[in-house]
């Protein structure tokens, strides 16, 4: 199965470490990745090729979404007013996908250097999974 990288700018050999499942590892760079820079190219990806086994997830997607100093990063930033959508509308997108058509989440890793985007992307996953887990465990 395909392993598919989210990123507007990097390559996997970029990058070194990750969040997977909510810890730091070392990012396994040398797989074979298919690589999307926006949300459209990864909706895309998916319709057309079904559900990777991998999705590492970058957050920010298009220059607009870069903040001008590193504090303005740490800041609530109103995403609604940018063109471009982010990584975590793709994991919005993801999730909706999987809950429409009955499918397991993929394993996923979140690459993103934005520290606020990489805990909404890991957190919007992780409940899925929560909530898919324990609603099999009640039926």
């Amino acid at each position: 199965m395909s392993k598919l990288f989210l990123d507007d700018i990097r390559k996997p050999s970029d990058v070194t470490h990750a969040m997977h499942y909510g810890a730091w590892v070392e990012f396994p760079s040398i797989w074979s990745w298919d690589i999307v820079r926006s949300y459209a190219a990864f909706t895309e990806f998916i319709l057309k090729n079904g559900l990777p086994s991998v999705i590492s997830f970058d957050h920010d997607l298009s220059m607009e979404h870069y903040p001008e100093n590193f504090e303005a990063m740490l800041a609530t930033i109103d995403y609604t007013r940018y063109t471009e959508k982010t990584g975590y509308d793709c994991a919005k997108w993801l999730v909706n996908y999987c809950i429409t058509n009955k499918l397991e989440l993929p394993d996923y890793y979140v690459h993103s250097f934005n520290p606020v985007g990489r805990i909404n992307i890991h957190n919007h996953l992780a409940r899925f999974i929560q909530i898919r887990d324990s609603s099999k465990l009640s039926s």
